[in-house]
């Protein structure tokens, strides 16, 4: 028997694998990410005075931030989609 399927139930499923592929990038991205902070306790109790000191990344650093930041926004815009074009 043949099945009727609407345009938009591909598309959503498209975008659901899609969600979820880049999630596990963002995820692998953020744990490339180098530390700045030597220690973890310094992460946690603010002992690092480097820590949020305006420090020019370079290299691999540079990369991978800038593929975070691009990897967020398009993690954003497909959730807002899939929200607003699928909310059955």
């Amino acid at each position: 028997m043949l099945k009727y399927y609407r345009v938009g139930d591909n598309m959503e499923t498209i975008l659901e694998n899609a969600l979820i592929v880049i999630s596990v990038i963002i995820i692998a991205l953020v744990l490339l990410q180098s530390n700045k902070a030597e220690s973890g306790a310094q992460i946690i109790t603010g002992g690092n005075a480097d820590l949020f000191q305006n420090i020019k990344e370079r290299g691999v650093d540079l990369v991978i931030s800038r593929l975070t930041m691009i990897s967020g926004i398009l993690f954003f815009v497909i959730s807002l989609a899939l929200y607003l074009f699928f909310k059955n």
